[in-house]
């Protein structure tokens, strides 16, 4: 039979100290992890708007009309929620002589496409048109 003196009494079980210092590190703990969720949340969701609108971009383009049919102005709606544009302009550089009449006319084509919370995705690319007989 043992017999427990007030020493041992004293020294059993933790102190609110001990306890204080112990939620204090869960806390922290737990602080940080919800600290690297919500960034990974964010960069997940940013990443999918961004992919959102190349998708976008990739189906207007891919519906663009004809050699042809593409002429001087611009194209304007909306798909999927997103607002897009196409400009069609004259190809400008000082690489390309105006005199020369090559059979082929080089276009610059931009495509712009703007998400429902505003980020701007463009692509600018060119695309050569047969030369009309004027």
């Amino acid at each position: 039979m043992s017999h427990s003196t007030s020493s041992d009494r004293d020294n059993a079980g933790f102190t609110l100290i001990e306890v204080l210092v112990a939620l204090s590190v869960v806390a922290v703990s737990l602080v940080a992890i919800g600290s690297l969720i919500a960034t990974t949340v964010r960069g997940t969701r940013s990443i999918d708007q961004h992919l959102a609108l190349i998708e976008t971009a990739r189906a207007i383009e891919t519906a663009l009309p004809e050699r042809d049919q593409l002429v001087i102005g611009n194209l304007s709606g909306e798909s999927s929620g997103h607002r897009w544009r196409v400009d069609v302009l004259p190809f400008i550089s000082n690489f390309v002589d105006p005199r020369n009449a090559p059979s082929w006319v080089p276009q610059t084509v931009v495509v712009t496409v703007q998400s429902p919370s505003g980020s701007i995705f463009q692509i600018d690319t060119v695309r050569l048109r047969k030369r009309t007989s004027e």
